[in-house]
C-alpha cells in the first residue's frame, strides 16, 4: 500500500503533533523547562516545514521553499533566543 505525498504529509503532521504532546506532557517531570521548550519549538518548526512544503505547494518551487525555510529557521532561532533569555538569567 502506498500513499500519495499529501497523505504522507498528514501522517507526518499527526506524528509530530503526537510527539509534541508527549514532550509537553510527559517530559515535564524529567526534562527541565528549557529542554522541553526547545524540543517543542523544534517539533513546531518541523510541522511548519511540512505545511509549507506540501499544503502550500512550495515543493513545486524549490527556490521559494528554500527561502521560506531560511526565514522560518531564522524566526525560530529568534523565538528560541527570546525563550532562553530568562532561563539564562536565572
Amino acid at each position: 500500500m502506498s500513499f500519495n505525498a499529501t497523505t504522507r504529509a498528514l501522517f507526518n503532521l499527526l506524528l509530530l503533533s503526537g510527539a509534541s504532546v508527549l514532550v509537553a506532557s510527559g517530559a515535564a517531570g524529567t526534562l527541565d523547562a528549557a529542554a522541553t521548550g526547545i524540543l517543542v519549538l523544534i517539533l513546531a518548526w518541523m510541522k511548519a516545514r511540512v505545511v509549507l512544503s506540501r499544503y502550500l505547494g512550495l515543493w513545486q518551487a524549490p527556490v521559494w521553499l528554500t527561502g521560506f525555510n531560511w526565514a522560518l529557521g531564522l524566526f525560530c532561532l529568534l523565538l528560541l533566543g527570546l525563550f532562553l533569555i530568562p532561563e539564562i538569567r536565572t
